[in-house]
């Protein structure tokens, strides 16, 4: 017994001393900084939802943040209410806007965009039998990029959001992975110009498929989480390292590796959201102090673009909480980019 538990001491001791030197070697490996050009992601649906008028809101991150490049879900149920009537009058303003302002524009695509609930399907799309939702999806596929493959604003596609986690997240029950391969080999067949990303989980995936089905790799960044039932997580100890090693590990340079989503906006709990939390609350998961500690970590991952995830929730708080904290972080951020060519 006394040598079982001599071995298990020693066992413990060595596999400390190895993952503390591996651990050390991504910390080293994450010191240096890169040049990141900072942008958004902007969600018209999630806005209205918070209450606010989507379209100014639109307008003030434009004119006022003076993003160069803003990430656009063209969600599947909005443009599609109903089956082959599509209505892209929204995305239309959006991208005029953005050529009105010189800002480039990443449109998402697919079952799955950016915000919650995740999947995004008409409910006629739904009810239809499985074999048959698939052709909808890539007529759906087809019809944006054929609109949007000339635009001068258009910087590349994003096929579906993080489709190859291999967790539940969202109310995705139909969700046709799959398809995600049929949409991006449509893409290429009809835009060989224009980039693909694809993006996944920078904290709970590996990137294998990810990283291999697209041009570009979009990973999140979130820093300090909520569980479910409450309970907060923090990623601190995580050097950037991590990220860039990988990145560099699955093929993917500097220039073909974003970070697609930067955390920016507090995360909650299940049944929780920013209409019905405290203010108080919601600052444990995203403070100012945490936003801009956010930022300077985006720095030492690789990446060469990053795009912060909560605009939204920002003009919320301004508007709302006469809060500016938040937004004035971005606006430095923002203001210290270079140009991205048109």
């Amino acid at each position: 017994m006394k040598i079982l538990r001599h071995w298990i001491t020693k066992m413990i001791i060595i596999i400390s001393i190895v993952l503390f030197v591996v651990w050390l070697s991504f910390y080293f490996f994450g010191l240096k900084k890169e040049p990141v050009i900072f942008g958004v992601s902007f969600d018209q649906n999630y806005a209205t939802w918070l209450g606010l008028d989507w379209k100014q809101t639109y307008i003030s991150i434009l004119t006022d943040l003076h993003p160069v490049v803003i990430r656009i879900p063209v969600v599947w149920d909005s443009v599609e209410p109903k089956q082959n009537q599509f209505n892209f009058s929204d995305i239309d303003w959006m991208m005029k806007q953005a050529k009105n302002n010189h800002v480039k524009v990443v449109l998402v695509i697919g079952q799955k965009t950016p915000r919650w609930p995740e999947c995004h399907v008409p409910k006629w799309a739904n009810a239809i039998p499985e074999v048959d939702m698939r052709s909808a999806l890539l007529k759906y596929v087809r019809q944006t990029i054929i609109r949007y493959r000339n635009s001068s604003v258009l910087q590349s596609w994003q096929v579906e959001n993080e489709p190859f986690i291999n967790f539940n997240f969202g109310v995705c029950q139909r969700f046709d992975r799959a398809a995600t391969y049929q949409e991006i080999d449509l893409v290429k067949f009809l835009d060989s110009v224009h980039p693909i990303m694809i993006t996944d989980s920078g904290e709970l995936s590996l990137w294998r498929e990810s990283s291999t089905a697209g041009d570009i790799l979009g990973t999140t960044v979130y820093r300090v989480v909520r569980t479910p039932n409450g309970i907060i997580l923090r990623y601190n100890w995580l050097p950037a390292g991590w990220y860039k090693a990988r990145a560099e590990w699955r093929g993917k340079d500097y220039n073909h590796f974003v970070i697609s989503e930067l955390q920016a906006e507090p995360w909650f709990a299940s049944g929780d959201n920013p209409l019905n939390t405290p203010v108080s609350v919601q600052m444990e998961t995203m403070s100012p102090s945490q936003m801009q500690k956010n930022i300077d970590y985006a720095k030492h991952v690789g990446a060469s673009q990053a795009y912060f995830w909560g605009a939204e929730w920002w003009y919320f708080m301004k508007t709302k909480y006469h809060d500016s904290d938040f937004w004035n972080i971005a606006k430095r951020a923002l203001s210290e980019n270079v140009t991205i060519k048109h």
